[in-house]
């Protein structure tokens, strides 16, 4: 029978914890300070300005022709709306209202598919990162290498077998299908960076825990889960942004059924089976596209202490 920990045992745990998580995010602040410093220098802000504006053109010009009537987007480019510039929202309407089926559909498909996707590779990944970080067990270096990888395979060699596996479990035109399949494609990366992220943090601060009579699931949630807020967030937004704009994955094994079709089988169905329809296209794509710039604006804050956490060492 395991023995009760003591309170105060709790409450200087969750002390260190605490100071660790400040003197973490103290570090991460200075090493973000020293990358502003290099990233001040005239030539790499002028470098940074000169990539930012070309990176920022063709969403400009997907914006504008998304408001231009049809025929001015089939006779001229978007560079002449200063030219004649003429608006309307038909494009619009016709992507969100001029269907059978509604775009509003697809984009709850589009939810119901990227949410899971993204919970169930980093719940997993947690665990295992802390496994192959503070778990010795016979053969783990072997295993974590054998994960590691699992990086290099393809996706598309993975798509027939893993339909047919489908087809036998009767799962096949179903949202499971999306959820395993994306979650299989992203844990050998996500438990890659969670354990590097782990293994940054100080193991005195785990093995005073040990010592205080913690055990790995006290340890886990209590010291190591508040410390990895960056590491989740910047994986988080990795896995949103890739199961939200692929199209490949969830055309293979859902189908183009409404029921659980995402929003970019929609955007790509806009154009019709001739090209006749593509002037829709950006009014679709700028609806596609508004979610994944809205979530990356939020959490660029982790983003950003996530790529710097492990960047520099001491």
């Amino acid at each position: 029978m395991t023995a009760a920990i003591p309170s105060t045992t709790l409450v200087d745990s969750g002390a260190s914890t605490a100071k660790a998580r400040t003197g973490r995010l103290g570090r991460m602040d200075q090493r973000a300070g020293m990358a502003r410093a290099r990233l001040a220098r005239p030539w790499t802000s002028l470098l940074a300005i000169v990539l930012a504006v070309l990176w920022t053109i063709p969403t400009f010009g997907l914006l504008l022709t998304s408001f231009r009537p049809r025929q001015e987007i089939r006779t001229s480019g978007w560079w002449t709306f200063l030219q004649n510039p003429a608006t309307t929202l038909d494009n619009y309407t016709e992507v969100l209202f001029g269907s059978g089926t509604q775009f509003s559909t697809f984009f709850v498909n589009s939810v119901v598919i990227t949410i899971p996707a993204v919970v169930i590779p980093i719940s997993l990944a947690l665990l295992a990162a802390y496994a192959f970080a503070w778990i010795d067990f016979k053969g783990r270096n072997i295993l974590f290498v054998a994960v590691f990888a699992l990086q290099v395979v393809p996706i598309q060699v993975t798509l027939i077998p893993l339909l047919t596996q489908y087809v036998q479990w009767g799962l096949a035109g179903s949202f499971w299908t999306i959820w395993l399949s994306h979650s299989i494609f992203a844990l050998p990366l996500a438990i890659f960076l969670l354990h590097n992220f782990m293994k940054d943090i100080p193991p005195s601060l785990v093995e005073a825990a040990r010592v205080d009579g913690a055990g790995h699931v006290t340890i886990f949630f209590r010291v190591l889960l508040p410390l990895l807020t960056p590491a989740i967030a910047s994986f988080a937004i990795f896995q949103f942004l890739w199961v939200w704009n692929d199209l490949l994955v969830a055309l293979t094994f859902a189908g183009g059924s409404p029921d659980v079709a995402p929003l970019t089988v929609r955007v790509a169905e806009l154009a019709g089976t001739r090209g006749a329809q593509w002037h829709v296209l950006s009014a679709g794509a700028f609806i596609a596209m508004i979610v994944p710039l809205i979530v990356f604006l939020l959490l660029q804050r982790f983003f950003v202490r996530g790529l710097l956490a492990g960047s520099v060492k001491g």
